[in-house]
């Protein structure tokens, strides 16, 4: 078999997943909705919490639903088609979320979409996320710290969980979520971060 067949595959699972985790579902919806653009509302941010600055619940609700099954979808999808793909699927829907082309490379923090792929994965991991995430969101309203949390917790619940096949990818995507919020974080550091519900973020 030649090189070049044996990249098929590889190839088509970072395309499939990039182009499942591309979909904007926040700016899709707040439109469909009439909420106007997402992008010019808030912190112009994709994600659920700032559709839900748009006073829209259910709008956010299904964001914050769609991203987690876009990640999901992409890693079950492909690694149903092409086992053993799952991980690169994985790759490109989260990197398809941060950096999608359609909205010029300016896409989400991944806090969801991260979620969907953990499930995917790993679900005890996928468990671990979970409970962090929302534990921390419940106990402190603060999006960001949820979020950035539960993303690095995910490389180390793989870990305790002997998934070392996907520490690697997942250390790399909080690493991402980590950068992605780089203005939350100096808004925490000047104890300026708002918490969920109230402005931008």
């Amino acid at each position: 078999m030649s090189t070049q067949v044996l990249w098929v595959a590889p190839a088509l699972a970072l395309i499939v997943g990039y182009v499942l985790g591309s979909i904007p579902f926040g700016v899709i919806l707040t439109r469909l909705g009439g909420a106007g653009d997402l992008r010019a509302i808030g912190s112009g941010n994709i994600g659920a919490t700032n559709v839900l600055r748009t006073g829209r619940k259910g709008l956010a609700a299904a964001t914050l639903v769609l991203d987690v099954v876009k990640g999901l979808t992409a890693v079950l999808l492909v690694d149903w088609l092409s086992p053993g793909n799952g991980v690169l699927a994985a790759i490109g829907a989260f990197v398809g979320h941060c950096y999608p082309v359609w909205l010029r490379f300016r896409g989400g923090k991944g806090v969801a979409t991260l979620m969907g792929i953990a499930l995917g994965l790993c679900w005890p991991v996928a468990l671990v996320y979970a409970v962090v995430w929302l534990g921390l969101l419940a106990l402190l309203r603060l999006s960001s710290v949820a979020g950035m949390a539960a993303a690095v917790s995910a490389p180390v619940a793989a870990a305790l969980f002997d998934r070392f096949d996907i520490v690697l990818p997942l250390l790399a995507f909080a690493l991402i979520v980590l950068i992605k919020h780089a203005a939350n974080i100096e808004r925490l550091l000047e104890g300026t971060e708002p918490r969920v519900g109230r402005r931008d973020g």
